[in-house]
């Protein structure tokens, strides 16, 4: 470590040599006897005096030096203390190196870090996006529980940054936070959704990474951003490209139908030549409805194309698996030339390139065909290149070439790569059993290797020639000979079995050569090999059935010395021979059978190539080079029968989107119906589907005459305009919502005008586009000519009487980015108050302003009769018990919760003394009880009132329920809802309390149910049954609005549901209770949720 750090020393200039420490330089040798004596102590010493210095300078040479320090591997977590110091510097380069410091150490020294979160907070604000960037890494690189909430709130507030830079480092703390905490999906899959609408390049492939982490399966998050991903594929950076291509292969086998169904039809026709009339005409009516590739599709298939001349391999690589598993059959050749180039990188990608090549040309051999020669073996080529190339020149053998490849590997088997040459062998014993015509030749040589000088290829030899013997055993008595006079050179225990295997199956055939093996071999027994001594006692046995008078007392002998041999396999096999063999008394009707059994006809073995089963498996994935799942890994879903509605890509362009750019006659006619013509448009295009589908097709139907190239240039400004346009369309639809009975009436005659115009502005819209492609790339001029564009339109539209409301919408569009994390809460630009929501309720009534209370408490919407068993008859010696929650204020004090206790009196004697006493509570919590009754007539029933101050808590009220001979252990546990008093509030009042409740005090969670139950009336009956809620008046058709106060500390929880596209709505809920709020949270979802 010294003699390192004495060398960096030496490396980085006579300058900084003197900084490390005068003393130590001035006496050290050009010998060397620092790094001996000396340790790394002063050096870290003298940066520790640096890193304290008042001098910016000094403190920026130490953390260029410990940065160096990290980068070649060193340790300098020992100077974390005087690093984390300077976190709060003021100097931008001191701070950018510190953060780089910190997310290499924080992990580590994570109470230290936990000290300085305050300012990494702060520095979440910074102006710097370097800065914000940095200490985003850092919070999130602190792996510490505690720390959950404030990593989620800094990654929804980084997800609306205007920094693309920011964002895509939100991107990256979304997988940080969810291996840290998965319970935290819902809120994730949130924030996913919104970064995927990002149109910046820099942020797509960092958000995908995390959509692959975090939720995989949610395809339905893809739909709307597929064309855009396709379209920004070319320009997103490497390694983004490679992880968006391997999760839009997956998309495209779940959407689109396989585009293989041709190909093979044309097969299916060239082999039913000869078919009758009535048959072939059944087949050309099913020709007459050839297959279409969805345009989706052929989009992907088309932008990927240009990548697979990437200077990165993986690049290459995922573009090839996806022609591979998407594309037509017809198209997939095109990545032959591509991955055979990739062979000249260096052996690692080559490994990973030669695999799937491999797997590739089992199923297609015409793909590689013409780059034979690419793939001949090296001298320089490590082994396991050299075998994976043999594999490849197996697979492409045929009739053709068969006789170059055997010249080429002749040469190969003289390989002094041991391994190398025996994996040629068996490469010969392949193309041998692939191609029949050569199989004569294979074997000669093959033969021929047996007079070879090393003995593992004459091993080999022998065990390949085995294989080929099986496959046509009478012709060749006279190789058998040959290879039974080898038994006494060969030692290879594989090569000696398979000769006595060899000459066993072929006794009969050699009937001199086998007894005299079978001697030699009896001599030799106890020396074998295991593997060796059951091929002997197989052949014995053979031997024993085929020619008894020679053999007989031989076997016996072999059979007595594997009676005692070491192995419990062959003392087996020894036992089972004797008796099938051995007639005597106990042997059983199997010993008949004995020569069927062990001279019957063995099928020859199937010679295949290992890569043949690995074609299940996603080319390009570690589990296909492991050739077992890994840990990770998604499956490829199958082709599916019939195509999904391919209308869930479709995205609503929205014709405020014409205004953003000047110009245009067709805008300035009139003002006023355009205004409301567009907000119309937007009802008809969400409300039914078929409709937007008919108008997307009638305005791309006038471009699709153009040519190709015009629908290149329509798909791309289609998507430039749906990511330009989808911050718009959440005020569009908040717009809509409110104007819904007023456009009713106009909605006929104003289609009918919209149908002329859109005519005429067809050029004026794709300038349009093209415009908002060349504004795309710079986030914040675009916010700047957004708000510019938006201020021409209300002066457009001074003539309508709500010009002020349309104002605030207009700077709502503009400032949509940096809207909240939750779409329903209005944009909130004021500081979180330091005083508590119910303080600051109390304090209002101060104001000399006549408004009313933001609280004030309301009589409830709905009373559950649902009532709870306090005490069963059975358990109470005929006194039952129930009780409820009458949701009244409760009489005996302000912070209690109200409830009616019902007790009946099931027996036929009175019972007397009913009181409570014996109360367990957790501390803080109090009780009011009723008074004793002193008696209950037999069948009688009476109802009491009682008041539990639960503390805002969910814990049990334990108590006893006596009478004047028992006591009786009972226990009241509230329901979340119970806990709560409905308030009456506006909605003005309900969206400034819920703006003062953001952040760590909002829960939500996104629900999915059938739309019938999202009806108002079925919403309102399933909170209100859950919770003892108010309703607040709502002026928007998709967004329900409820509010209510805790009992014992009369903080708010406001309630919202609010309905999205399709058959899902997100809940939410504010409050400070935020325990309460989660388990009310947690209640409500699968109420709302179910039919």
């Amino acid at each position: 470590m010294s003699g390192n750090s004495f060398a960096y020393s030496e490396q980085a200039g006579g300058g900084e040599a003197t900084e490390l420490g005068q003393e130590a330089t001035s006496t050290v040798s050009p010998s060397g006897a620092f790094g001996l004596f000396s340790s790394d102590l002063k050096k870290n010493e003298d940066l520790k005096q640096m890193l304290e210095s008042n001098k910016d300078s000094a403190k920026l040479d130490a953390m260029k030096r410990i940065v160096g320090m990290i980068a070649k591997g060193k340790n300098a977590s020992e100077l974390f203390p005087a690093v984390v110091k300077n976190v709060a510097s003021k100097n931008i380069e001191i701070k950018k190196l510190v953060y780089v410091y910190l997310v290499r150490y924080a992990e580590e020294q994570q109470d230290l870090a936990l000290l300085s979160i305050s300012t990494f907070q702060r520095a979440l604000k910074d102006p710097n996006q370097l800065i914000r960037a940095s200490a985003l890494r850092v919070l999130s690189s602190i792996r510490v529980p505690i720390i959950v909430p404030i990593m989620m709130l800094a990654i929804k507030e980084a997800s609306a940054d205007l920094s693309p830079y920011v964002r895509k480092n939100a991107a990256h703390a979304i997988q940080k936070l969810y291996s840290l905490d998965p319970e935290q999906k819902e809120m994730l899959i949130e924030v996913i959704e919104k970064l995927l609408k990002d149109k910046s390049t820099l942020v797509a492939g960092s958000v995908v990474m995390a959509f692959e982490e975090v939720c995989p399966d949610r395809i339905d998050l893809i739909h709307k951003n597929y064309r855009k991903l396709c379209n920004l594929l070319v320009d997103v950076e490497e390694w983004g490209q490679v992880v968006i291509i391997h999760m839009l292969t997956r998309y495209a086998r779940t959407q689109f139908v396989s585009p293989w169904k041709e190909d093979d039809g044309l097969e299916d026709n060239e082999k039913n030549f000869y078919e009758s009339d009535d048959e072939q005409k059944e087949k050309t009516d099913q020709r007459k409805k050839p297959y279409a590739m969805d345009p989706d599709h052929r989009l992907l298939i088309r932008n990927t194309k240009p990548l697979l001349q990437s200077r990165n391999a993986a690049v290459v690589m995922a573009v090839a698996q996806l022609y591979w598993h998407i594309s037509p059959k017809s198209e997939v050749g095109i990545i032959s030339k591509s991955l055979v180039r990739l062979l000249r990188s260096n052996r690692e990608v080559q490994y990973i390139v030669l695999q799937n090549i491999a797997t590739m040309s089992i199923q297609r051999k015409g793909m590689f065909e013409p780059y034979l020669k690419s793939f001949y073996v090296r001298s320089t080529d490590p082994t396991m290149i050299k075998i994976l190339k043999l594999e490849i020149l197996t697979n492409l053998a045929n009739e053709a070439n068969i006789s170059t490849l055997l010249r080429e590997f002749q040469t190969y088997v003289k390989s002094q790569d041991k391994q190398f040459a025996a994996a040629t062998i068996q490469t010969i014993g392949r193309c041998a059993t692939n191609i029949s015509e050569v199989t004569d030749t294979c074997l000669s040589g093959l033969v021929c290797l047996l007079s070879n000088r090393d003995e593992i290829v004459v091993a080999e030899s022998v065990v390949v020639i085995k294989k080929l013997l099986q496959m046509q055993p009478a012709q060749h008595g006279e190789i058998i000979k040959h290879m039974a006079k080898l038994l006494d050179s060969i030692t290879v225990p594989v090569a000696r079995a398979s000769i006595l295997w060899l000459i066993g199956e072929n006794c009969e055939r050699v009937p001199k050569i086998a007894p005299d093996v079978l001697r030699k071999m009896a001599k030799s027994f106890t020396n074998e090999d295991d593997l060796v001594k059951l091929q002997i006692l197989n052949l014995g046995a053979k031997l024993y059935l085929t020619n008894s008078k020679q053999t007989k007392l031989l076997t016996q002998y072999i059979l007595n010395l594997g009676k005692y041999d070491q192995n419990y396999d062959i003392r087996d096999r020894t036992r089972f021979i004797r008796q099938l063999i051995v007639p005597n008394e106990k042997s059983g009707a199997l010993s008949k059978y004995a020569k069927k059994i062990f001279l019957a006809q063995k099928p020859a073995p199937l010679l295949e190539s290992p890569f043949k089963d690995r074609d299940h498996f996603q080319l390009g994935t570690l589990s296909h080079t492991l050739n077992t799942k890994a840990i990770g890994y998604l499956e490829l879903s199958n082709w599916p029968e019939v195509a999904p509605d391919p209308s869930v890509r479709n995205v609503e362009v929205i014709e405020l989107a014409k205004e953003w750019t000047p110009a245009g006659k067709a805008k300035k006619e009139n003002p006023a119906k355009k205004f409301y013509s567009d907000s119309e448009e937007e009802e008809d295009s969400s409300d039914s589907s078929s409709d937007s589908e008919s108008e997307s097709g009638s305005a791309s139907g006038e471009q699709d005459e153009e040519g190709d190239s015009s629908e290149d240039s329509s798909e791309d400004s289609s998507s430039e305009h749906r990511s330009d346009s989808e911050s718009v369309s959440e005020v569009g639809d908040k717009r809509r919502a409110k104007r819904n009975s007023k456009s009713k009436g106009k909605s006929d005659s104003e289609d009918e005008e919209k149908e002329n115009e859109k005519s005429k502005t067809s050029d004026s819209s794709s300038t349009d586009s093209s415009s908002a492609e060349e504004s795309s790339s710079d986030s914040e001029s675009e916010s700047e000519s957004e708000s510019e564009s938006e201020s021409k339109k209300v002066t457009m539209e001074k003539e309508e009487k709500k010009t002020k409301q349309d104002r605030n919408l207009t700077k709502d569009v503009s400032l949509l980015d940096l809207d909240d994390f939750n779409p329903v809460s209005t944009p909130v630009v004021l500081p979180t108050p330091a005083l508590s929501p119910s303080l600051i309720a109390d304090l209002e009534g101060l104001n000399l302003s006549t408004s009313s209370s933001v609280i004030s408490v309301n009589t409830p919407v709905f009373v559950p009769v649902k009532t709870h068993v306090l005490l069963h008859r059975m358990s109470g010696r005929g006194l039952a018990a129930h009780y409820f929650f009458p949701r009244q204020p409760c009489i005996f004090g302000d912070k209690m919760v109200s409830i009616q206790i019902t007790l009946n009196n099931t027996t036929d004697r009175k019972i007397e003394n009913i009181h409570i006493e014996g109360k367990k509570f957790p501390m803080g919590m109090q009780m009011h009880v009723f008074n004793p009754i002193e008696s209950l007539e037999p069948e009688g029933s009476i109802t009491v009132s009682m008041g539990i101050d639960f503390c805002d808590s969910t814990q049990t009220a334990s108590f006893q329920l006596c009478t004047k001979d028992d006591c009786f252990n009972v226990n009241i546990q509230p329901p979340v809802g119970e806990l709560l008093l409905p308030v009456a509030m506006s909605e003005k009042d309900f969206k400034k309390e819920q703006g003062m409740l953001t952040g760590m005090n909002e829960t939500s969670t996104v629900i999915i149910a059938a739309p019938q139950n999202f009806t108002p009336s079925v919403i309102l009956q399933k909170v209100v049954n859950v919770a003892n809620v108010g309703v607040v008046p709502s002026g928007q058709d998709n967004i329900y609005r409820f509010a209510a106060k805790t009992v014992h500390s009369g903080s708010l929880m406001l309630v919202t549901v609010e309905l999205k596209e399709g058959s899902t709505a997100q809940l939410i809920i504010n409050t400070e209770r935020t325990v309460i709020g989660s388990v009310l949270l947690r209640e409500l979802k699968p109420v709302l949720s179910q039919g």
